[in-house]
């Protein structure tokens, strides 16, 4: 008779059928949640694996870079003034009084000399590492010091515009050195001036005769490589 007047078990049933498939439902989502986040993870190992993969490499390779160089030019490091960097691959002149007269851009005689020896047998170390370079910068580098009574900013441009026209020199000496590969160095070969914003200390002391340099340093082309497999992605 109750359940005649209040309809409680049509609605009892009516009830549980309903949360029984809401319940089925939200099962169904969490699996397809579930897939789907296990894809996710399965993407991103690979991804990861891929840009490990990359970092190996590009190690293997700065090593094998920095190895070959320091083969080709142990001999004459010495008498150039030279060193090479490991971690960066910078092939540092660093006896500015040869390079050039004081404020100028003009390479000195010595140079020059230098230039001749030292950039032909450069490229040839490089030529099996192309693939792997995405350029090679030469960079200019003063201390801070200006011209007498300069303010610091002054100072700062002033040995932007020297730093800019030495390394500009430099590779248009380089050039001429070498014309069966112009538009390979058109291609691949920057000059950059830094001024005095890459210095070099020495006990906590701006060392201003090691800042003032010259550097043909090879960059590698390994963080394009991780950003085209974050972008294929």
């Amino acid at each position: 008779m109750m359940n005649k007047l209040f309809g409680t078990s049509s609605a009892s049933q009516e009830s549980g059928e309903h949360w029984l498939t809401v319940s089925d439902l939200m099962a169904g989502l969490m699996m397809v949640f579930l897939f789907i986040a296990i894809v996710f993870m399965m993407n991103t190992q690979k991804e990861n694996e891929k840009i490990k993969d990359v970092a190996v490499a590009y190690q293997q390779n700065q090593v094998a870079i920095y190895e070959a160089l320091q083969t080709e030019f142990k001999n004459d490091l010495q008498k150039w003034g030279a060193t090479i960097d490991k971690e960066t691959l910078a092939f540092n002149f660093q006896s500015p009084d040869v390079l050039f007269a004081n404020n100028a851009t003009t390479l000195s005689d010595a140079y020059k000399e230098i230039l001749k020896d030292f950039f032909p047998r450069y490229i040839e170390v490089l030529r099996p590492y192309r693939d792997s370079l995405d350029e090679i910068r030469i960079e200019g580098h003063t201390s801070s010091a200006g011209p007498r009574g300069s303010t610091e900013s002054q100072a700062y441009f002033h040995n932007m515009n020297l730093s800019q026209g030495r390394t500009r020199a430099v590779l248009e000496y380089a050039y001429a050195l070498m014309p069966l590969e112009v538009n390979w160095i058109k291609a691949n070969i920057a000059a950059v001036g830094f001024s005095s914003s890459r210095l070099v200390f020495k006990d906590s002391a701006e060392d201003a005769a090691q800042s003032r340099r010259v550097s043909f340093r090879a960059i590698t082309n390994a963080d394009i490589q991780i950003k085209r497999i974050l972008e294929s992605q």
